[in-house]
């Protein structure tokens, strides 16, 4: 292959005779010194995981058939127009967010302290606090390397709540689904403005010249910093000279971020102004952080997200739903039609919701599709039926090409027993990122459907 600064677009088609051919794929159609990843020839693969507290009404979420006759379901169906890249998975298990030796209750602080992790965390309302790394950190240090950002972690509810929140377990585990390691866990950040500035910078827009700026005077602080501590490190001992060249490897990593930033700056953005505060509704609320995610992707600034639509043990009010109940105190509902009817409509809110994040990653080109052809997108609750605390069976889904790795349309349902964490081993090597496991995973799932 000679290479050129010259390719050819990979919708080039041989015209003559009244017909159109379309090329295969070819050396000169892969943008000359353009790392490989970008390109048609390999795709950036997205990932994200979504999570819903307190279980799902599953008699209205199940398809009754399997493989690819299945009927969309009442909460299923806000989702029908991206049916043919959906998998609704069906027999996952979450065992690990059981009760263990007699620990009693602390389902709901089990239940998302176990979403992405696999692992059963320590009963403690101290600061011993322990559990898993979670797949989307496993993820994002492979994918991070490759970003400004590793991962972005989003929430509707605040959660700054402190103590223990679920009998015994710690607010911790309740607060968020993301542990970088198995003692440290991740905020989730559920302020759109905060969300903005860690995206683009103290930047009042996307626009183009505000980002070249901030920028510029974020690399000239640095290299003020870098200049000063290569002075003081000729005049420190041995100790402090080894904390210091940890903090000069720290430096390297910002500034290259920083070049990544200098390299994105004139990337065209959809004009968005940073966010003031919060939004009035939950709806308006979602779409806005929606918004912010589908951006992050779009601009390469992250590959890696987890969204929370409401803590484990959510006492949320969906009024604009006309609903003055809780929504945990819903969720036991004691099989009163009534209460249930309330949850259902939440259900349903919620997928019609995720809907609208999908919608916005199907129409963001990225490459020869779209943002959601080169995504692995996970929905689903640490609990079925949260009437009565079920960790089997979860309701799941999973959307997006995966870069053509992925064929929707089915509902998969596997055997009795199946760890939810043998989903994300499959979706890990569908991305490239090798691992020995993830919590009590044994194996890869077959995602065909046939």
């Amino acid at each position: 292959m000679i290479i050129t600064k010259k390719f050819l677009p990979r919708r080039t088609f041989l015209r003559g005779m009244g017909t159109a051919l379309a090329l295969p794929l070819l050396d000169a159609m892969v943008p000359a010194a353009a790392a490989m990843r970008s390109t048609a020839a390999s795709p950036k693969i997205r990932l994200g995981f979504f999570f819903v507290p307190n279980g799902i009404t599953m008699d209205r979420w199940t398809p009754a058939a399997e493989g690819a006759v299945f009927e969309m379901t009442p909460i299923l169906e806000p989702l029908a127009p991206f049916r043919d890249q959906l998998l609704v998975l069906s027999g996952l298990d979450h065992k690990t967010g059981l009760a263990v030796d007699g620990e009693g209750g602390g389902d709901h602080a089990r239940s998302s302290a176990t979403f992405l992790t696999g692992v059963h965390p320590l009963k403690t309302e101290g600061l011993d606090i322990r559990v898993g790394t979670s797949v989307d950190q496993i993820a994002a240090r492979e994918l991070g390397k490759y970003t400004q950002l590793a991962s972005l972690e989003l929430a509707l509810e605040t959660t700054e709540v402190l103590g223990a929140c679920d009998q015994g377990f710690s607010c911790a585990y309740s607060n968020t689904l993301c542990w970088r390691t198995p003692t440290t866990p991740v905020p989730m950040e559920n302020h759109p403005r905060a969300v903005f500035e860690r995206l683009f910078g103290d930047s009042e827009s996307t626009d183009p010249a505000q980002r070249r700026a901030r920028i510029q005077e974020d690399s000239s602080i640095l290299d003020w910093v870098t200049q000063e501590t290569a002075r003081l490190l000729r005049e420190l001992g041995p100790s402090d000279r080894s904390k210091l060249t940890e903090y000069l490897d720290a430096i390297r990593d910002i500034e290259r971020r920083i070049q990544m930033a200098e390299e994105q700056s004139s990337q065209e953005l959809p004009a968005f102004d940073r966010p003031t505060g919060i939004p009035d509704t939950i709806e308006e609320h979602a779409k806005l952080m929606f918004d912010l995610q589908v951006l992050a992707y779009q601009s390469d600034l992250t590959r890696v997200t987890s969204f929370m639509m409401a803590r484990a043990q959510s006492p949320q009010v969906y009024r604009e739903l006309g609903i003055t109940d809780g929504y945990h105190v819903l969720s036991h509902h004691l099989n009163d039609p009534v209460k249930i009817a309330k949850v259902l409509k939440i259900d349903i809110f919620h997928t019609r919701l995720f809907a609208y994040f999908l919608e916005r990653m199907q129409s963001t080109p990225d490459g020869d599709g779209s943002l959601l052809d080169h995504s692995m997108i996970v929905y689903g609750s640490g609990l079925s039926d949260g009437n009565l605390h079920v960790h089997t069976n979860l309701p799941v889904l999973l959307v997006g090409g995966g870069a053509g790795q992925i064929r929707g349309g089915h509902h998969i349902r596997y055997p009795q027993g199946t760890p939810m964490t043998n989903l994300y081993m499959t979706l890990l090597d569908k991305a490239g990122i090798p691992t020995q496991g993830v919590g009590d995973s044994a194996g890869k799932l077959d995602l065909s459907g046939v």
